[in-house]
């Protein structure tokens, strides 16, 4: 259960947001992939389960890691942005135009850095789920 290796549209962030989306699928399965990976009672000396369930953390921790660096990347990029239109509106504080596009990218930058909150959350909450199902099959 690998989570996809993509890259996050950091220009568009409707797109931005179906790039997390999309990455954040493997948390989304968490219970179904321990379900589906961790063997049963009847299956137990056929599998390694404790080698399952590393495997499936190691993928975890992999993909939390991709997503939090990609996200750090889309801010880094759009906080450059944000700066030059604040370096451009300095010197031409009268172009409207400048203005909202200022404030058009100073808001996608708000809502890219909440999204580490949210990533917060939703690494929080697998780890969890993982942790409990690790206790009780592993």
């Amino acid at each position: 259960m690998a989570a996809p290796d993509e890259t996050l549209n950091c220009e568009d962030f409707s797109m931005f947001q179906e790039g997390l989306k999309a990455m954040r699928t493997i948390d989304d399965r968490i219970v179904h992939g321990l379900n589906t990976t961790v063997p049963t009672v009847s299956f137990s000396g056929k599998v390694d389960a404790t080698q399952t369930c590393k495997e499936l953390y190691e993928s975890l921790m992999k993909a939390h890691l991709s997503r939090d660096n990609a996200i750090k990347s889309c801010i880094a990029q759009k906080s450059e942005v944000v700066a030059k239109l604040r370096e451009e509106r300095g010197k031409d504080s009268e172009d409207l135009k400048l203005l909202k596009q200022l404030r058009k990218e100073q808001t996608n930058l708000k809502l890219m850095q909440s999204e580490l909150n949210v990533e917060e959350v939703v690494n929080d909450r697998s780890l969890k789920v993982q942790k409990a199902q690790v206790l009780f099959l592993c």
